[in-house]
């Protein structure tokens, strides 16, 4: 299986300069955990998630009428309608991410989070393979070491 199989085409994307307590006010209407941010010429300029609100803003005491794009992670890892499920899970686990954007060329094409890989494959044996790659993305390095993992 590929990205095509299991991504949502649909994403929720904001301009750069977008205050945070507006992208805020987006993944609370649109119900997500991420926003992307794009630019005038489409191009994939950021990414922002309620974490980062809460982590990066809130909890170091900024206002809310900052711009997202200082509060974004930049630059974007991505993947493509055409790579593998596993080799997007890895990717994804590699780098601590739970969501992979989607290109196809420069064009946002979707995005794909841990959780639609795990519960959207149909391959059991894929899917094992994946839980366990998302569970060890998920859980700190020590609990494996300790158990010998």
């Amino acid at each position: 299986m590929v990205i095509r199989d299991v991504m949502t085409e649909s994403v929720v994307t904001a301009p750069p300069e977008t205050s945070v307590r507006d992208v805020a006010e987006i993944m609370r209407e649109r119900n997500v955990g991420a926003v992307l941010l794009t630019g005038a010429d489409g191009g994939l300029v950021g990414f922002i998630t309620d974490r980062d609100v809460a982590v990066s803003v809130v909890a170091e005491g900024h206002d809310g009428s900052v711009a997202a794009s200082g509060h974004a992670s930049a630059p974007v890892i991505t993947g493509t309608p055409e790579m593998p499920l596993e080799e997007a899970a890895e990717t994804m686990a590699r780098f601590g991410i739970r969501r992979l954007p989607v290109m196809e060329g420069e064009r946002l094409a979707g995005i794909v989070t841990l959780d639609d890989i795990a519960v959207r494959t149909s391959d059991r044996e894929l899917r094992g393979s994946l839980t366990k790659t998302i569970t060890r993305s998920a859980l700190p390095g020590f609990y494996f070491h300790q158990r010998g993992g």
